[in-house]
């Protein structure tokens, strides 16, 4: 065989390759514009955009446990035992209210009651916080971060777990292979104390083989099945402030005590069963009220395995919902068309709606789509600030007066469709104002951004924004 006749052939083989997938973009992608952005560049380039499309075209995680949840609630005999204590004990909210009874089908979760909350602003706290609890561990710490850096705080972790370890506690580790790296003497050193540690591990199974799109973007700290953290912040030196290269860290976490601690359990255990293969029931299955608890909670766990677009739904309906004041913070805040159209409809019905992001992200396109925003959004009343001490990390949305959400999730593509991610929703007045109070302190901090910036920008600046606009669904 000549090498022209090679060379055709393997040209005959990418069209065809890249056909195929087209069409396989067509029926699979999500939406209507991926799948044309897709097809159109699988078709015309297809030597670029075949492995490009296995690697991070497609939108569901295959092989996860996607009903493990439902299972675990009605048909595992631990887990039944579990709803029946729910309802047993009056821990579970009655459904009173329509959005309850939304939220949890939508979280395949109850929605709990009596449990208490505690803001955990910036890293200082939230680690103080997480520390203590570990140290006061007598059966078992889980422990899941989308970031682990074997760094001055990372160091301070392991040596914790494995303090822990070494007076017979159980611990469980889970990290992001994508965001954490190898760890490879990180973990050498945790297995040797007894820690059991492993990657969330993305790309296992034959279908997941050369995915690289999905991440495990939780955090979560579970101990003894009384206490539990949730929040924005990862392990590592940055998240206390300490690079000199990013400055002060802005960052929301929140710790809680009661029933909704076992509902976040299950979360990490699905993760676990993933990356493991096992599933360790053998925990604290007894829920109880927290002492002064008085918060009813929701833990909505979200992903790309999920049957229904569940982090994309969950914020649609806040946004719906709103009917006085409706404040955002997100460090990364992309979103599509119909949540500009829902926030255009919150203003205009009187809400107060505020988005909250940082003066200068990690994220250069980020920072370039938030000003193609600007002047649709500020027509109808909607205010911008920019956060100017350091990095805004923190991920917290407030709805009126008496509900609150803080969780990994951030105003993107990627969070409501390919991470793995946890949302914590809380009821009560008074929470809702201290998380009020807190993003009070944030818009003191912070500059107003306006439309103008954008219509007195240059000509190529305002090209940039515009392409980072249409980039936005794979920000």
């Amino acid at each position: 065989m000549t090498l022209p006749t090679l060379l055709s052939g393997l040209a005959l083989a990418c069209e065809i390759a890249g056909i195929l997938t087209a069409v396989k973009a067509i029926m699979d992608t999500r939406t209507a514009q991926g799948a044309i952005a897709w097809a159109v560049s699988l078709i015309t380039l297809p030597y670029v955009a075949v492995p490009a499309y296995w690697v991070f075209g497609r939108a569901k995680f295959e092989g996860y446990v996607t009903k493990r949840r439902a299972e675990l609630l009605k048909t595992n005999a631990v887990a039944r035992k579990l709803a029946e204590e729910f309802d047993r004990r009056r821990l579970q909210t009655k459904a009173g209210r329509s959005e309850e009874l939304l939220l949890e089908r939508l979280a395949k979760l109850p929605f709990t009651a009596h449990n208490r909350a505690t803001l955990l602003i910036d890293g200082e706290a939230a680690f103080a916080a997480i520390f203590a609890a570990i140290a006061s561990a007598r059966e078992y710490v889980l422990v899941q971060f989308y970031i682990i850096h074997d760094d001055g705080l990372g160091r301070r972790l392991r040596d914790a777990l494995i303090a822990r370890a070494q007076a017979g506690v159980r611990c469980m580790v889970l990290f992001d292979e994508v965001g954490s790296g190898k760890l490879t003497n990180y973990c050498a050193e945790l297995r040797a104390a007894g820690v059991q540690i492993a990657p969330f591990n993305t790309t296992k199974g034959a279908a997941n083989h050369f995915q690289i799109n999905f991440r495990n973007h939780r955090k979560i700290v579970v101990v003894d099945g009384l206490t539990a953290f949730v929040g924005g912040h990862n392990v590592g030196d940055e998240y206390l402030g300490l690079d000199p290269k990013i400055g002060p860290w802005r960052d929301t976490h929140v710790q809680v005590e009661g029933p909704v601690v076992q509902c976040v359990q299950v979360a990490w255990i699905e993760d676990w069963h993933w990356a493991v293969g096992e599933a360790p029931l053998d925990l604290n299955w007894n829920p109880v009220a927290a002492r002064g608890g008085t918060v009813g909670a929701l833990c909505l766990p979200s992903g790309p395995a999920d049957e229904l677009e569940t982090a994309t739904l969950f914020f649609l309906h806040a946004i719906h919902s709103a009917k006085e004041r409706l404040w955002i913070a997100s460090p990364y805040f992309v979103p599509n068309e119909q949540f500009i159209s829902a926030l255009q409809l919150a203003a205009l019905r009187g809400v107060d709606v505020r988005i909250l992001i940082p003066e200068k992200p990690d994220k250069e396109l980020v920072w370039l789509s938030a000003f193609s925003y600007l002047a649709e959004t500020e027509l109808v009343g909607i205010r911008w600030f920019r956060h100017r001490r350091g990095f805004m990390h923190q991920k917290v949305m407030l709805v009126d007066h008496d509900y609150c959400a803080i969780g990994t999730a951030n105003f993107d593509n990627r969070s409501f469709r390919l991470n793995f991610e946890i949302t914590m929703g809380f009821y009560e007045h008074a929470f809702a104002n201290q998380v009020a109070a807190m993003l009070e302190r944030d818009f003191a901090d912070s500059t107003p951004a306006l439309a103008h910036e954008l219509a007195d920008a240059s000509f190529w600046f305002r090209l940039k924004v515009r392409v980072a606009r249409l980039m936005a669904p794979v920000q």
